[in-house]
């Protein structure tokens, strides 16, 4: 067998060793990846000397630490702009209005990237700016993922602070909002940062299922439509897959 054939088994099997959740055996990994089982046992014993794969007290198999560790340098190594870009330019294509890309730092979130429509009248968010979190859809959305306690403190800290009549103003308010975007998988701004601008929002996640980040829509209120909801978090989903999620 040639060492190209063997490297070639070796991804065969730990790519079916990974459409499992829970360790699998070695007569379905032979039957999954067509090799005999005495070849599948000789390939998952040489991956699992190399930290590839373990074996459990059963004898099942599953992907090894030392894959996990590789996955996480792999995704500290992706630039979040370049793999969004792309799918922020399509969203922007199909809805002819502002796009967004945000992280959180601290009690705020920045804009660090925006794609923008070719139509004179339109929302700008200007790379480098910031808001806080509960007058944001993607802020509303990273408070919720933070749980109750963590805006029990926000509040304290930033007092809520209204920037337009339609702010969030009340603990209250803010956890009930915060309890249905969860539930729903995005949220509104409805006026809230600024008159005048709507937007949809939802979050972006690594192959950790950590939120790295917010993806959404801005336009004029009047123009903002229900249907992009759906657009907005298919978007989203794409950039969280580029990233391993």
């Amino acid at each position: 067998m040639s060492s190209i054939q063997v490297i070639d088994r070796c991804a065969v099997l730990l790519d079916a060793i990974s459409k499992y959740e829970d360790p699998v055996s070695l007569k379905i990994l032979s039957a999954d990846s067509g090799l005999h089982p005495s070849t599948t046992f000789r390939i998952l014993a040489a991956l699992m000397e190399a930290g590839f794969v373990d074996k459990d007290s059963g004898g099942h198999y599953r992907l090894g630490n030392k894959l996990v560790r590789l996955a996480s340098k792999v995704r500290r190594g992706v630039d979040l702009r370049e793999q969004a870009l792309s799918i922020m330019e399509a969203l922007c294509d199909a809805i002819g209005e502002t796009v967004n890309l945000t992280v959180r730092e601290g009690d705020e979130v920045i804009y660090i990237e925006r794609v923008t429509p070719k139509r004179m009248m339109r929302v700008e968010q200007v790379i480098g700016s910031r808001a806080p979190l509960h007058v944001t859809a993607v802020g509303k959305l990273m408070l919720a993922e933070l749980g109750e306690h963590f805006i029990h403190a926000y509040t304290g800290r930033t007092g809520l602070k209204a920037y337009t009549p339609h702010t969030i103003s009340t603990e209250a308010d803010l956890i009930n909002v915060a309890r249905q975007v969860h539930s729903h998988g995005f949220a509104y701004d409805n006026e809230e940062a600024e008159e005048g601008v709507g937007c949809i929002g939802v979050l972006i996640y690594d192959g950790s299922e950590n939120v790295v980040a917010g993806l959404s829509i801005s336009a004029p209120i009047e123009r903002r439509k229900e249907e992009w909801v759906k657009l907005v978090k298919n978007a989203g989903k794409k950039i969280s897959e580029r990233l391993g999620a």
